[in-house]
């Protein structure tokens, strides 16, 4: 089972903010995912083919064409700053 004081540094490393109940129930449902988890560790599953999703999915995206864009100066005409050709952005803060 997994603790309050895990369910804190959790919640802490996601900055969410829980009530008391709250880390109740995330202890309780945390332990019940891990479980499962644990469940899924004892399959054998080297007969198994890693994939990317759990259905085949065919054709979900177009092919990678180039063809025309946008001129440069509408693409930029609504930026609120531009420099060099390209839109700028403020530096994120330290």
């Amino acid at each position: 089972m997994i603790g309050k004081d895990e369910v804190l540094h959790v919640a802490r490393l996601a900055r969410l903010h829980l009530t008391p109940e709250e880390v109740e129930a995330m202890s309780g449902e945390l332990s019940g995912v891990l479980e499962h988890v644990e469940r899924i560790a004892e399959l054998d599953l080297s007969e198994v083919s890693p994939t990317a999703h759990v259905a085949q999915i065919t054709g979900a995206l177009r092919d990678d064409e180039p063809r025309p864009s946008l001129p440069l100066a509408t693409a930029l005409a609504d930026a609120p700053a531009v420099s060099d050709d390209g839109f700028l952005v403020p530096s994120p803060q330290a």
